[in-house]
C-alpha cells in the first residue's frame, strides 16, 4: 500500500483544501476496493502541532500524526495558505525541509493554490514551471524570481511536483492526480460522485489582469500606465521606448524583467482586460467593445482574446452577462 501525507501547515491555512483532497481520496480508495482491489493509499494528514485552529477558532483541525513519524511517503499535498505569504513560510520552516526531503527520497509532491509558496520556498521548484492563484502571481514572482510561473494553466506536471490554480480549482488537480495513481475511470467516478468538470486545463477565463506593479523600475511604471490610459491608441513598441528615450532592445528588456511580459503582451492583456469588463457589464455588441479597446480587425480580436481567455469573444460574454443573453 502506498503512503498519502496530506500536511496541515501551522498558521491560518486554507481548510477547505484540506477537507477536499482527504474526501476525493478517500472516495477513490472505496470506489478502487469496490473493484476488487485493495486499497491503494493509506491516507494521513501530519503535521507539527497536535491540533491547527481555522478561522479565528471556528474549525480545528486534529493531524493523525507528526511528521517526524513518517519516514517514506508517496505523495505529499501541501494545501493553500493564507495571504501573508512570508509569514506563513517562517511558521513552517520544519515542514518545508521534511517536504524536500522526501521529494529526494522519492515521493511525489503536489500543491494547492498558494501552497505552491511553501514548495517553492524548499527550492525544488526553482528552474521549473508551476501555477498559483493568478490573484498572488506578483507576489510569486517577486519573491521567487528562479521559478518559471505559468499563472494561465490550471495544473502543471514536472519530474514528480504538481502545481494548480487558485481557490476552489484544487479539485480539478485532486482528479488528475486520481487518474494518475488509480485509473481513468476511478477519476470518472470521482467526478462525478464530486460533480466536478473533468480535464479542465486554464484558469486563464478566471483571471482579472492588474499588471505587476511590484517592481522598483519608474520608467517602466510609467510606460504601463501610459498604456493603460491609451487604450484606443495604437502604440508601437518604438513608439513607447523612443517616448521614454530608451533603446528598443533595452526597453525590452526592462518591460520583461519588471512585469513578466513583453510590452506587447501587456497591451494586449490590458485591452482584453478592459474587453471583458465591457462584456460583463454592458449590453455592446462584440465590434463595439473590439473598437473601444483599440482592435480594428474583428479576426485579430477574436485570436487575442482566445489566446488570453481560452474562449471566444461572444463566449465569454454569454457565461457572464446573462442580460446579454435576453
Amino acid at each position: 500500500m502506498k503512503h498519502l501525507t496530506i500536511v496541515v501547515p501551522e498558521g491560518e491555512n486554507n481548510l477547505s483544501s484540506i477537507v477536499g483532497a482527504y474526501k476525493i481520496f478517500t472516495r477513490a480508495n472505496e470506489y478502487w476496493k469496490g473493484t476488487g482491489k485493495k486499497e491503494l493509499f493509506k491516507i494521513e494528514l501530519a503535521g507539527i502541532s497536535k491540533e491547527v485552529d481555522f478561522y479565528g477558532g471556528l474549525f480545528t483541525v486534529k493531524p493523525h500524526t507528526h511528521i517526524s513519524t513518517i519516514t517514506r511517503t508517496h505523495l505529499i499535498i501541501i494545501p493553500s495558505l493564507n495571504h501573508n505569504y512570508e509569514k506563513a513560510v517562517k511558521g513552517n520552516q520544519l515542514l518545508i525541509d521534511w517536504i524536500a526531503k522526501q521529494y529526494k527520497a522519492g515521493a511525489e509532491i503536489a500543491s494547492i493554490c498558494t501552497g505552491a509558496f511553501m514548495l517553492a520556498s524548499s527550492g525544488l521548484l526553482d528552474g521549473r514551471s508551476c501555477s498559483t492563484h493568478w490573484a498572488a502571481a506578483d507576489n510569486f514572482r517577486s519573491m521567487f524570481p528562479e521559478v518559471h510561473l505559468q499563472a494561465d494553466k490550471l495544473i502543471t506536471d514536472e519530474n514528480g511536483i504538481y502545481t494548480n490554480g487558485g481557490a476552489y480549482s484544487f479539485l480539478n488537480l485532486i482528479i488528475y492526480l486520481v487518474e494518475k495513481y488509480y485509473d481513468r475511470q476511478t477519476a470518472i467516478y470521482c467526478a462525478k460522485v464530486f460533480q466536478i468538470d473533468i480535464d479542465r486545463q486554464a484558469q486563464s477565463a478566471f483571471t482579472i489582469f492588474t499588471g505587476q506593479k511590484l517592481h522598483g523600475d519608474e520608467m517602466i511604471k510609467q510606460a504601463q500606465a501610459f498604456i493603460e490610459n491609451n487604450l484606443q491608441e495604437k502604440i508601437s513598441v518604438e513608439d513607447l521606448s523612443s517616448r521614454f528615450a530608451i533603446g528598443r532592445r533595452n526597453f525590452d528588456r526592462r518591460f520583461i524583467k519588471a512585469t513578466g511580459n513583453t510590452p506587447v503582451e501587456y497591451s494586449q492583456r490590458v485591452r482584453i482586460e478592459s474587453a471583458k469588463k465591457a462584456f460583463e457589464n454592458t449590453r455592446k455588441t462584440i465590434s463595439e467593445v473590439m473598437y473601444e479597446v483599440g482592435y480594428a480587425d474583428i479576426k485579430a480580436f477574436r485570436e487575442v482574446f482566445r489566446k488570453i481567455t481560452g474562449m471566444s469573444p461572444l463566449e465569454y460574454r454569454n457565461k457572464y452577462n446573462k442580460e446579454a443573453l435576453v
